[in-house]
């Protein structure tokens, strides 16, 4: 038993000498490298400073939308273990070099003063609050705060010019995470900055800050997005995100729209410094700029197509019944693909300057009226609703306790394909009808259930219409979906009277009509390359859904479409001659006149969307004119202002792009 005890004892003492073993090797051969450089980084402090060059964002031609500058800026990294009698004489030393708009306020003097002048404010306090520390009545933090209170007005006027702009900068070497790096001064000049370098003063240095500049000033700014200060890092709401992939909580980051959502490809890499043993720093790695973003935005139709709204508007002021009127919207888009060439969003000002509102195409929306009809009639199709044999007379339905809803006018004999020339209400009333497994007569109940409506949506969804398009904007969002459910909703609905939907909504739905049921997802970026101009990312159009309808009805709402523009209500909308199909709609929308946050006065909201040519579409256009006219007893004039907007827009997109 004891010889059996003695081999287990010697068996263990080989084991734990062979791990040993492996562990020595593993540090002097395989692994040797990878420690070593653990001990080198334990033994030397490296440390990166300031921004890094962001990549640019380009139109689809080459021409520069965003892009930086380096502005030279003064830093302080506080080192490991450094005393307050210190961090004052730092910036006292850097009073005498930078000139600095100071911030003065007492609660920066008073902090300053706490440090600068120890031994005075030491005589705030009395013997008997002292004892009270030492008897854990007061906390060290309660005398503090008790000197802060008793420095007096007097005591800081002591304090000369150059000790009160040491304050400031003393305050702004503490704001903020302890270690984090502080910017000082930005755009500083060569002869500070050279002085500022010469000084050699412990934990401060220049360095480059890399910010944004916009060649086409406030073109498409709203959507290209903004990107955090160096004062403020990442913002609170980002900070988790951020945070996961590696980020440090000073890094300048992408907070909004694309300079957001290509935030991985447009960052750059901070140049890396070594902190030598006497404070100064040693460059180890340059800093590297991100990715270029290529967009589909052609900028200069762009600009065009802003000039042509921006007049317009201003046409449309003049008209009657435009009291509430001031913005448009205008969207070009590849239908192939999914692209947007050209997003416009203007509103005219009380001053009569315009804001970019392109937000709006992703974030407000709108009772879009008859321009949707071409969904509503593939829900006709799909369903085995519409006869195209059958040929019948335009009037009015009359449901229970629901007064009559009529077309626009008394339309005559239509098909299918005529219904969506004249834009008959009529014709899609009765499909809706026939939809619920019902036959139309006067003043009946539909009794109308949410199957009924989930037909239609589920339909529309899948062109776009109350769906999100995917487009690569953060926080897209919907329109309403109607929760109320009644029979006459059900048609207002098949007209487009009762949803809402967003005017990229309505991009995505004339595309998907275009492409015989393709939906593309819809996209701003046409590729990202790196600096050597080799492409990474291209976007060549994601499909995300196919419409389960035979091309030969998909044939016929296009031809419907086609007439529409040619001779139908979007008469003189387009030039026929470029062969387009298009609808035009007419919606009652509603206005807050007041500002209260309840709608208060009944408008009327147009919108017009097309493609062209009829075979293989090269351009979509979608123009949206809210509040155009509105409900007056003395006036129903109606400014037909989406008509001169798309007649000027349609004209140079197809005759120079």
């Amino acid at each position: 038993m004891q010889r059996i005890k003695r081999i287990g004892s010697y068996v263990f003492i080989f084991i734990i000498f062979m791990i040993a073993g492996i562990k020595i090797y593993s540090l002097n051969g395989i692994n040797k490298k990878y420690y070593q450089e653990i001990l080198n980084k334990s033994q030397n402090k490296i440390i990166t400073l300031s921004s890094a060059p962001r990549g640019r964002i380009l139109d689809r031609n080459g021409n520069i939308l965003v892009d930086n500058i380096g502005v030279k800026t003064i830093v302080y990294s506080k080192i490991a273990g450094i005393k307050e009698d210190d961090e004052i004489d730092i910036a006292l030393k850097l009073a005498d070099i930078i000139s600095i708009d100071a911030k003065e306020n007492n609660n920066t003097l008073k902090n300053f003063y706490l440090v600068l002048k120890k031994e005075e404010c030491a005589k705030l306090i009395s013997n008997k609050e002292k004892e009270k520390v030492q008897n854990r009545q007061l906390k060290t933090s309660d005398l503090e705060n008790l000197k802060k209170e008793r420095i007096t007005k007097e005591m800081l006027d002591t304090l000369n010019e150059k000790e009160k702009k040491a304050s400031y900068i003393y305050e702004l070497m503490n704001k903020g995470y302890k270690y984090e790096i502080k910017t000082i001064k930005k755009d500083v000049s060569e002869e500070e900055y050279a002085k500022v370098i010469e000084s050699n003063i412990k934990g401060v240095t220049g360095s480059i800050s890399w910010e944004r500049i916009y060649p086409y000033n406030e073109v498409l700014k709203s959507i290209l997005g903004n990107v955090s200060t160096s004062s403020s890092g990442i913002p609170k709401e980002l900070k988790e995100e951020y945070l996961k992939k590696g980020y440090n909580l000073n890094d300048r980051v992408g907070i909004s729209y694309l300079e957001k959502e290509y935030e991985d490809y447009l960052k750059g890499t901070k140049a890396t410094y070594k902190v030598n043993s006497d404070n100064t720093l040693t460059k180890l790695e340059e800093e590297k700029r991100g990715n270029d973003l290529i967009l589909s935005i052609d900028i200069n139709l762009q600009m065009e197509i802003e000039k042509i709204v921006e007049e317009k508007i201003i046409a449309g002021k003049k008209l009657r019944n435009t009291d509430y009127y001031n913005h448009a919207y205008a969207i070009v888009s590849h239908p192939q693909d999914g692209s947007i060439v050209a997003v416009v969003g203007k509103r005219l000002n009380d001053d009569g300057s315009f804001s970019d509102v392109i937000t709006g195409t992703i974030n407000s929306a709108y009772t879009m009226g008859s321009v949707v009809k071409g969904a509503s009639h593939t829900v006709g199709y799909q369903n085995g609703l519409i006869d195209i044999n059958q040929k019948i007379v335009d009037s009015c339905v009359k449901l229970y306790y629901v007064p009559e809803k009529c077309s626009f006018k008394k339309l005559g004999v239509l098909t299918d394909i005529t219904a969506l020339k004249y834009s008959s209400n009529y014709y899609q009333f009765i499909t809706a009808i026939k939809s619920t497994g019902k036959t139309y007569h006067y003043n009946m109940s539909l009794n109308a259930t949410d199957a009924d409506f989930a037909r239609y949506r589920d339909t529309f969804a899948q062109f776009g219409l109350g769906a999100k398009t995917g487009i690569d904007l953060p926080d897209e969002k919907i329109g309403l979906i109607g929760q109320t459910k009644a029979d006459d909703l059900l048609l207002n609905l098949a007209i487009g009277q009762y949803d809402t939907y967003t005017p990229m909504e309505i991009v995505q739905y004339i595309n998907t009509l275009a492409m015989d049921g393709k939906r593309m997802k819809l996209s701003l970026m046409q590729k990202i390359v790196d600096e050597n101009n080799q492409v990474i990312v291209e976007n060549k159009g994601e499909e995300l859904n196919q419409i389960a309808l035979d091309s030969f009805y998909f044939g016929r709402i296009k031809e419907g479409f086609r007439q529409v523009i040619d001779g139908g209500t979007g008469r003189g909308y387009t030039d026929v001659k470029w062969n387009p199909a298009g609808k035009t709609g007419t919606s009652e929308s509603f206005y807050d006149s007041d500002n209260d946050g309840k709608a208060d006065v009944k408008t009327i909201t147009m919108s017009y969307a097309m493609f062209a040519p009829l075979e293989n579409p090269k351009y979509s256009l979608v123009v949206i004119s809210p509040n155009v006219s509105y409900e007056n007893p003395h006036d129903e004039y109606m400014a037909y202002i989406n008509k001169h907007i798309s007649t000027e827009v349609s004209k140079i997109l197809f005759e120079n792009y």
